[in-house]
């Protein structure tokens, strides 16, 4: 069974750029949303597809299970997915041994910047890197699930900060 184990953190400054490995740019929607899994479909720089199954939250931990599908079919279903689609540029950032994906949220999610950090085991402790701010793991006001869902333009009225 596949584990995802990660942390999540605000973004206060652009100074990861100076270490940044690659970047895509990903359009993601959901299928299926409930308060404990979901059914993501993603589109990676207009040429391929996956299809992720998120299941539980225990911890820092969930089951999530991820399969290609052919770039139509995916397509085909971002155009029906609930809530909002996602636009974003994901950046891979080398950090203290660690590999960090630094997200930059476009279009309704615009000003937005969150950095994760995928974990062998909830024990990991990894450096952080100065850039990085508050952390938000387990805020689903910070989950793509949530942001695509219910949407940052409610948050942002009624006053909670999307900054670091």
């Amino acid at each position: 069974m596949a584990k995802e184990i990660e942390r999540k953190f605000l973004v206060r400054s652009d100074a990861w750029r100076q270490h940044l490995c690659k970047s895509s740019k990903f359009l993601q929607g959901y299928i299926i949303t409930d308060t404990d899994r979901s059914v993501r479909v993603r589109i990676k720089d207009m040429k391929c597809a996956t299809l992720t199954l998120k299941i539980g939250h225990v911890g820092l931990s969930r089951d999530e299970f991820e399969y290609d599908i052919p770039l139509e079919d995916g397509l085909e279903m971002i155009d029906k997915a609930t809530g909002s689609v996602i636009s974003k540029t994901r950046y891979n950032v080398e950090y203290g041994g660690y590999l960090w994906e630094v997200d930059v949220f476009d279009g309704a999610h615009q000003g937005l910047v969150v950095a994760e950090v995928e974990l062998d085991n909830p024990e990991d402790d990894p450096p952080l890197p100065p850039w990085v701010g508050r952390e938000v793991t387990g805020d689903k006001r910070f989950s793509n699930q949530w942001l695509a869902t219910c949407g940052a333009a409610a948050e942002r009225r009624n006053g909670v900060s999307l900054k670091a």
